[in-house]
């Protein structure tokens, strides 16, 4: 398996288009001579117009390991230039041009026996869930936690897989919603808070390793929190996002 990049760009089949929530998709693609991924890791895609115009947009990967297929997770900006087409009008059959394995930084390797926090924030929740599922194919010791904030529980990318991992394998997941709940939910509704992390966090005398992905602004404060309560700056990694 590569842990780092090609750099030629390569054509890719997608294979299936899966209605993630209303305003995102998740893709499989077939790519020849695919040398497979570590979790955290994410592509380059490249699309070309009729006039020669080229949009290159970076995705997670939601699935890491060896094979020759892979599975990005698109949410759609509405203005953006590459998203509303693979959210929309994307199809199997259709071709895209592919560049990667990239990214050795916001990576998950076994064989780091720290305990594991995950945050994501709406869509970062991607590269966490090829984490998750990795963890749970290599079936190895590292206690894992993971945050998962989204708008309502319609919105959330992976849910029914997330609401499924057994928290007895040792993988725990907690959910926050910032603007509906489930009718069940009898928990904070709102903003990620400085208690809800709190809550959810290994503490600081664990020395996790934390993984946050999300908007910038859900980075920055998650971050910022996790450090003033004691977390080592060197024990988060960050991966943000804007309008793709």
């Amino acid at each position: 398996m590569t842990t780092a990049g090609r750099t030629s760009w390569r054509e890719a089949t997608v294979l299936e288009v899966v209605e993630a929530n209303a305003h995102a998709r998740i893709l499989t693609l077939s790519v020849p001579g695919w040398e497979g991924s570590l979790p955290g890791q994410h592509v380059d895609i490249r699309l070309t117009a009729e006039d020669g115009y080229q949009a290159v947009r970076s995705y997670s990967l939601g699935l890491a390991g060896e094979g020759s297929t892979l599975e990005i997770g698109v949410d759609e900006v509405p203005d953006g230039e590459v998203s509303p087409y693979l959210v929309r009008d994307v199809a199997p059959g259709d071709s895209l041009e592919v560049l990667g394995p990239l990214g050795g930084y916001f990576v998950w390797r076994e064989s780091d026996p720290s305990p594991v926090q995950l945050i994501a924030g709406g869509s970062g929740i991607v590269p966490l869930r090829a984490m998750v599922r990795s963890r749970l194919a290599a079936a190895t010791a590292q206690p894992f936690r993971l945050l998962v904030s989204v708008r309502t529980p319609q919105d959330a990318i992976y849910r029914d897989e997330l609401e499924s991992v057994p928290g007895g394998g040792g993988v725990d997941v907690t959910w926050a919603y910032t603007r509906e709940a489930p009718a069940s939910w009898a928990g904070h509704v709102g903003r990620l808070t400085a208690e809800a992390l709190d809550a959810a966090v290994w503490p600081v005398a664990d020395d996790p390793v934390v993984y946050v992905c999300g908007p910038t602004g859900f980075v920055e404060f998650v971050a910022h929190e996790l450090v003033a309560r004691g977390h080592s700056p060197r024990r988060i990694k960050t991966e943000r996002f804007g309008g793709i």
